[in-house]
């Protein structure tokens, strides 16, 4: 799905107030927490994920990893935060108007 700037807008105002769902620690991107992410996209289409490893390189790294293997689309990076999102296509969470 292709957003805009009106789309992309529109969803870092709706992860503004969310809390991370995935918290990614020393351990970097198992399998498991891979597992957590797709997961979690199907079921919110938005998510923040928290990457507490190394430095920033590490981090872009994994984010650019989840984003490869997932197919979301990263909305944002802020620190150690980045917001996901992945439209569901047999059940979207996310109305956009217009």
């Amino acid at each position: 799905m292709l957003l805009d700037k009106d789309k992309i807008r529109h969803l870092k105002s709706l992860a503004h107030q969310r809390k991370p769902v995935v918290l990614i620690g020393q351990k970097g991107l198992t399998e498991n927490v891979l597992n957590e992410v797709k997961l979690a996209l199907d079921h919110h289409e938005l998510i923040k994920i928290k990457v507490n490893v190394g430095d920033r390189d590490d981090r872009n790294d994994i984010i650019d990893s989840l984003t490869a293997d997932t197919g979301a689309t990263c909305i944002q990076r802020i620190g150690n935060i980045a917001v996901l999102f992945l439209r569901n296509e047999k059940k979207p969470v996310i109305v956009f108007a217009g």
